[in-house]
């Protein structure tokens, strides 16, 4: 019988992991590629042979997503295989028609394929969307477990920018580790927080030895979620945050949707930021969503180092790249304390971008805020050059971590700071985690 010829389209994440878990070692089928789109600079790589394995001797290339149909004629493809996150139920069928005319099937590969079993207790915290609040609660959960005597490691999903087959396990447990590693800015957002707060966290590409090592040093196990993807490992407990600033995208986008209908634990979040109407509409979607779930209410709490620097200026404020981008957002933390410390205009930063900054804020319409991109030190540079250009007094900076790490802010600066603040009428976490404890 000839092998089925199939296609992986991805985002250098999910599409790896689906891969090695499903298609690596299985003798009646051909991966002929994957498909890259949503992050800058890596399309036109190879997925190295050391992790394909001897099926693949000269690895597999990846290509621009922009060339699905094309690649699916060319390469004789019987299926296309959807594997990245945070796309709407819409835009997953645009891509199903495409796959569809050039004669091939598309498929959705289910968790029962693709979660890894772990041997300790795990926690699972994923969402509908980014930018709900994800990272503030994996720090929040693991500075509960370690308070009651649990040894915690984190599990990042998978953020492989660079060399693949080097990055194909990583382990952080201090800050130098970031350098080592050649980290972007994405990678710096969701690690230095874990490592500021003592948790060791991996990440990388082939996550069955990812589990192999991080389990043997841990009494519980940390999924911390990218976008709004299902989880790698099988949680003991299953926590979805959601937002009641975009109410209604909790059901419309993909696979957030499908998270929900799984949660042990629904978290709403930024409760002090939503409306009543926003949050009457949300909490109604989950109960006809997923009755049986426990609903923790929580405000994401932000914090400014110096608040009266803010007063009276005019500001750019820097947020958290892909919560600008994919996820939609046209506010953050940083707009949120700039608005409340009384600052005089947030500025529009269109006027002074260069280079792929520019063509960001083109592609994607993120409100008069900078998205903090980075994924290549000219990017970097980019950056730098857009903050030194801008005609403002002060940068408020709302990215999970300090950007003067990473480059040289050119003007004065000061940084926000968000926590998980769970609501005092609220479920708390030694009842939701009780399965863990």
């Amino acid at each position: 019988m000839p092998k089925r010829r199939v296609l992986i389209m991805g985002a250098a994440g999910r599409d790896f992991h689906n891969f090695n878990v499903v298609y690596r070692d299985d003798p009646e089928v051909e991966v002929v590629g994957f498909t890259a789109t949503q992050i800058p600079f890596i399309e036109d790589r190879t997925y190295p042979a050391a992790l394909a394995g001897p099926r693949y001797p000269n690895g597999i290339a990846i290509y621009d997503e922009e060339g699905l149909a094309d690649l699916v004629r060319r390469h004789d493809v019987d299926e296309v295989v959807f594997s990245y996150s945070d796309v709407s139920h819409e835009y997953v069928m645009h891509r199903a028609s495409i796959a569809l005319a050039a004669g091939a099937s598309f498929l959705l590969l289910g968790p029962d394929a693709t979660m890894l079993e772990a041997e300790v207790p795990v926690v699972a915290i994923t969402a509908v969307r980014t930018g709900v609040g994800k990272s503030q609660t994996t720090r929040a959960i693991a500075g509960f477990l370690r308070e009651r005597g649990k040894r915690v490691v984190a599990v990042r999903h998978p953020m492989p920018y660079g060399d693949l087959a080097a990055q194909r396990v990583q382990r952080f447990a201090e800050l130098a580790d970031l350098d080592r590693y050649r980290t972007t800015i994405e990678e710096r957002e969701e690690y230095e927080p874990h490592l500021i707060s003592s948790t060791v966290i991996y990440a990388g590409v082939d996550y069955e030895a990812i589990l192999a090592e991080a389990q043997a040093e841990c009494d519980v196990l940390l999924w911390d979620g990218g976008n709004n993807d299902l989880p790698f490992f099988r949680p003991t407990v299953h926590v979805v945050l959601v937002d009641p600033l975009r109410p209604g995208h909790e059901v419309r986008y993909h696979p957030g949707e499908a998270n929900l209908r799984m949660a042990d634990v629904v978290l709403i979040n930024k409760v002090d930021s939503a409306t009543p109407e926003q949050l009457a509409q949300l909490e109604a979607t989950i109960a006809q969503t997923n009755a049986t779930a426990t609903v923790v209410r929580a405000n994401s709490r932000v914090t400014v180092d110096d608040e009266a620097a803010i007063r009276g200026k005019r500001v750019l404020v820097v947020e958290d790249g892909p919560t600008l981008t994919h996820g939609e957002m046209k506010i953050g933390a940083g707009v949120v304390a700039a608005r409340r410390a009384g600052a005089a205009e947030i500025v529009d930063p269109r006027p002074w971008a260069v280079g792929t900054i520019a063509e960001t804020l083109e592609r994607y319409d993120v409100g008069a805020v900078l998205p903090a991109m980075g994924y290549s030190e000219a990017q970097l540079i980019e950056m730098q050059k857009t903050i030194a250009a801008a005609e403002v007094d002060l940068v408020v900076v709302g990215t999970p971590i300090d950007l003067r790490r990473v480059i040289d802010l050119p003007k004065p600066a000061v940084r926000v700071r968000y926590d998980l603040e769970i609501l005092p009428d609220s479920p708390q976490l030694d009842e939701v985690l009780r399965p863990v404890l």
